[in-house]
């Protein structure tokens, strides 16, 4: 008779044989949770895109989340020129190309000179920067607009991208900061001691660290000027100086029976802010994480 010893079942292996893929509860019920809330949210977006794509008849004629089986592109270039997109849409690019990056470059300088500029009053500067995140802007449109009157800049881009800029950068001022502050002083520290001055630390040092975090704020900034709504109606009331969101309300009111072309606005207005997030959403989650775990 032949016996067969084995030695003892080392850690690892007693890891791989109880942690089976596919064998959890709890995983799979995560998964299923996570399938179903996707779906959710991805609904709405089928059925403009579907609405889009129809005819009017077929519209009525078949069901919400039923795909289109004759494709009416006719729909986007009926809408673009009956809602006359072209001019909103050069408003709204203006708008936020210059917001979006003056925004971030006034809150990035912020945040390094109250994170690493010694000042008495640097704590005091930093709980008003946090004061000015907890104020609704809601409340603030009819001071606002008396503000904005009183200078002669209704109806002009600078009346609307200095007050975009003024209720943005509080809450990018206090992501970057709780960043900067994580940062090694010694960065700083060092070329302050061979002569560098604190804009050539915050340009060569700190600034391309902390490059995924701006484009996190980038992508979420872009998304709230581009989609902006309130602000935008009480400021500009020049039919000529609409945004899109603005032109997208007006040509709801005229053309709602034509859900056609409505979605067809719908799908035009939103696609530029879905183009920027899938292009810079791999720094997304990176940015919103960096800081978290030092290393």
């Amino acid at each position: 008779m032949t016996m067969t010893s084995t030695g003892p079942i080392s850690a690892s292996e007693t890891i791989a044989a109880t942690n089976k893929p596919g064998r959890d509860p709890v995983l799979i019920g995560l998964w299923i949770a996570l399938i179903i809330v996707a779906l959710i949210w991805f609904a709405p977006f089928v059925f403009i895109v579907f609405t889009s794509l129809k005819t009017k008849a077929a519209v009525t004629s078949t069901g919400a989340f039923m795909p289109p089986v004759e494709f009416a592109f006719e729909n986007y270039s009926s809408a673009w020129s009956r809602g006359n997109f072209a001019e909103s849409l050069m408003n709204s690019v203006i708008i936020t190309v210059v917001k979006v990056p003056l925004g971030l470059a006034i809150s990035a300088m912020a945040a390094y000179a109250l994170a690493k500029i010694k000042m008495r009053i640097s704590k005091l500067l930093l709980l008003v920067v946090v004061f000015g995140t907890m104020i609704p802007f809601q409340v603030m449109l009819a001071p606002l607009f008396t503000l904005v009157n009183s200078f002669g800049l209704i109806d002009t881009y600078p009346g609307v991208i200095l007050p975009y800029i003024a209720f943005g950068v509080p809450y990018q001022v206090f992501i970057l900061h709780g960043f900067f502050k994580g940062l090694p002083k010694e960065l700083s520290e060092a070329a302050l001691i061979d002569g560098a001055t604190h804009f050539t630390i915050f340009r060569r040092i700190f600034l391309p660290v902390c490059l995924p975090v701006l484009a996190a704020l980038l992508i979420l900034d872009f998304v709230s000027t581009w989609n902006e709504f309130a602000m935008a109606l009480v400021l500009l009331q020049d039919q000529h100086m609409w945004t899109l969101p603005l032109g997208l309300m007006s040509f709801q009111g005229q053309f709602s029976s034509d859900y056609g072309q409505l979605n067809a606005a719908i799908v035009m207005t939103v696609l530029p802010a879905t183009l920027v997030y899938l292009i810079f959403q791999r720094y997304f989650v990176s940015g919103l994480t960096s800081g978290a775990v030092k290393g």
